[in-house]
């Protein structure tokens, strides 16, 4: 699979709330990134994790970016749809034995790195998973359960994160497979995306190694943060946008990106922005 030689971009929300003010920065970054580069800027709602997200939020997130002028050049995509391409990259991992199933609960994992090493702490707040299961099963599943299936790991992404879950035990794949999956299936060339995200690269690039993907070009941006320090996030309780002034919204977006304040329309602001990215994109190269 070749790289197509248009720049494609994307925004990826999901749909477990509405977008806050750090949403916006990484859609701002996106959209601003795609248009600077006169190539096209895709939205995918992220919903694989169907138990955690909420009836009709993808309406909320597109009004909310309609609002504030940042429309996709193609329709959207719902992962919930795709599970099908899913199950087939997995099936192609299990082919080629870069994954095995696990028994695991969170609950095993920590107790067995306990056991191996009392003083290990989370890296990146997660639990490195000490590869348990990777020679078989350790456990017996009860009847009609289903294991997770884990990708094998090696090097510093074995080191630094372990063998991670590409579908949970309850059926739902993860996010780490499915954006990778999308990315691919969907052309895209370049990820912009909060600073947040930055842990997961490593394991999608190795993902993408393993199904002869492609890799797409990375940028990530700034986290906004709380008054209290913390990372501005739904977990924590942001606000929801307030797009009732469409540019004073975006005008806070683009100071966090470090963008001059604009006057005038939402489209002029955009424009100009785009103009501001462009000279900032040709120093990084």
């Amino acid at each position: 699979m070749s790289k197509p030689a248009t720049y494609r971009g994307r925004f990826a929300p999901s749909p477990t709330g509405p977008l806050h003010a750090g949403s916006l920065v990484a859609a701002l970054a996106s959209y601003l990134d795609a248009k600077a580069h006169d190539g096209k800027w895709l939205i995918r709602i992220e919903d694989v994790d169907t138990p955690r997200c909420i009836a009709d939020m993808d309406i909320v997130i597109l009004q909310q970016l309609a609002d504030v002028g940042l429309i996709p050049d193609e329709p959207p995509v719902y992962q919930s749809q795709r599970s099908h391409l899913y199950q087939a990259a997995l099936d192609q991992l299990i082919d080629n034995k870069q994954v095995f199933p696990c028994s695991c609960s969170r609950k095993d994992v920590a107790a067995a790195i306990a056991k191996a090493n009392p003083n290990a702490k989370p890296k990146h707040g997660e639990l490195v998973y000490p590869g348990t299961c990777r020679s078989g099963m350790t456990q017996t599943l009860a009847l009609g359960a289903e294991p997770a299936w884990r990708f094998k790991t090696s090097g510093e992404v074995k080191t630094q994160i372990g063998d991670f879950v590409l579908k949970r035990a309850d059926g739902c794949f993860t996010y780490q497979l499915a954006v990778v999956v999308d990315d691919a299936l969907q052309g895209i060339t370049h990820v912009v995306r909060g600073a947040d995200l930055l842990d997961n690269t490593p394991r999608q690039i190795a993902l993408q190694h393993a199904l002869d993907y492609p890799t797409p070009q990375y940028l990530h941006t700034p986290l906004v943060m709380a008054a209290d320090g913390e990372k501005l996030s739904k977990q924590n309780g942001a606000e929801a946008l307030d797009t009732s002034n469409p540019l004073k919204t975006l005008n806070m977006a683009a100071k966090a990106l470090n963008l001059s304040e604009q006057n005038g329309s939402v489209s002029e602001a955009l424009s100009h922005w785009t103009s501001q990215w462009q000279l900032k994109r040709a120093q990084l190269n």
